[in-house]
């Protein structure tokens, strides 16, 4: 089966080079049973999307262990942890 385009993009590369990279979306997400929304770039959202699939879990578990860790605003640790996820990727290149 080909990837849809969204599947396409979510490499962190990928997502940089998307016309839409920059616009900010809300998305509501599942943190331990409770609703919430973020509002991240789009390029950060794909990229925490790859990073999900990568790891073999959904983007509301991932999204649950940053929530656990963070210091400060949700959408800034998920910006921080896909940074950080990135240049771990580069330095093992």
């Amino acid at each position: 089966m080909k990837p849809d385009k969204e599947d396409d993009m979510n490499s962190p590369e990928a997502a940089l080079l998307s016309p839409d990279a920059g616009d900010i979306q809300k998305r509501s997400v599942v943190i331990a049973g409770h609703r919430t929304s973020i509002s991240v770039e789009n390029a950060f959202w794909r990229a925490l999307l790859g990073i999900a699939r990568a790891r073999g879990v959904s983007a509301n578990r991932l999204i649950t262990e940053i929530d656990r860790s963070r210091k400060g605003n949700l959408s800034s640790a998920i910006r921080l942890f896909v940074l950080a996820e990135t240049m771990k990727a580069a330095n093992r290149s």
